[in-house]
């Protein structure tokens, strides 16, 4: 049996559990319910990973604490797509690429949503540079190499939201992204994986980002310059892609840097990456590396 939207989670009342399910309510926001305290049951599945998610098991369980989807051994290196939207790129005043333009984040980028802080490493702290990136995060289903654009969906097994946390100040100072996108923690993802069958057109999904409740990114993924059919393909030519293999997508336009005055990161800060319908609200709040 495939699931729609399956959350992982430590469950109320034992914390060395970490489970599986589906919310019992389809159309909940789970990541906003929990942030504002409410109840979330579960319909609880057998499988201990959302790549072999099981069957329901006739239990429910309320959710404590909502984990990212994927553990760090299932993702491996993350992959990412830079410069992804057509308005993005003219914020930044870039020229719309003509293939993708892709960088790596190591497995010790992922982390989980709130209440997992979101840190802001100790040694960027001076150059008061952290900044946001709301994204639709791709994850994969089987193997896939070689893989064309007509049949890139076939190894897609859903979609959750991420955020791609970067430090300007080492971004710009380089021409590489990695090492500014890269440190610990800085790609928390959440609150749900949703189904590609629940999603068969991204192109309807509308994507915000709002800091501390002001919505500085808002965006349809009709903006996207590469589609997911695109990104997968381009990402697996020469490349094996393993299960669970993460591919963030890309930023809309509304960056922290780009705008007049700036809207940085700072301790205390909380920035949601809300992708509706479906896949909900990721909660991030900031804390200075100490």
């Amino acid at each position: 049996m495939g699931f729609s939207r399956i959350v992982r989670f430590v469950p109320k009342g034992d914390e060395s559990k970490v489970l599986i399910g589906e919310p019992v309510d389809a159309a909940a926001d789970v990541g906003l319910a929990v942030r504002k305290g409410e109840d979330v049951e579960v319909n609880v599945y057998s499988g201990s990973s959302v790549l072999e998610a099981g069957e329901p098991t006739g239990q429910t369980a309320v959710i404590d604490r909502i984990l990212a989807p994927l553990t760090r051994r299932e993702v491996g290196t993350i992959r990412c797509i830079g410069l992804n939207y057509k308005k993005h790129a003219e914020e930044a005043k870039m020229s719309i690429p003509e293939i993708p333009t892709l960088f790596l984040k190591p497995d010790t980028c992922l982390a989980d949503p709130w209440p997992a802080p979101t840190i802001i490493p100790k040694h960027t702290l001076p150059s008061d540079s952290a900044d946001y990136e709301s994204e639709l995060a791709i994850v994969i289903s089987k193997e896939a190499k070689n893989v064309s654009v007509a049949d890139a969906l076939d190894y897609v097994l859903g979609y959750t939201a991420s955020n791609d946390i970067s430090s300007r100040a080492s971004q710009f100072a380089q021409t590489q992204w990695c090492y500014s996108k890269g440190f610990d923690g800085a790609c928390p993802i959440g609150p749900v994986l949703v189904s590609k069958d629940l999603i068969p057109d991204v192109g309807k999904l509308q994507l915000r980002g709002l800091k501390n409740g002001k919505v500085l990114q808002d965006s349809p993924l009709t903006d996207l310059i590469f589609s997911v059919a695109e990104i997968v393909s381009f990402v697996s030519q020469g490349t094996t892609l393993q299960p669970g293999t993460l591919i963030i997508t890309g930023t809309p336009a509304g960056v922290g840097f780009a705008k007049k005055p700036q809207e940085l990161l700072h301790d205390g800060d909380e920035f949601v990456v809300e992708i509706l319908p479906h896949i909900g609200s990721l909660y991030n709040v900031l804390k200075n590396e100490e």
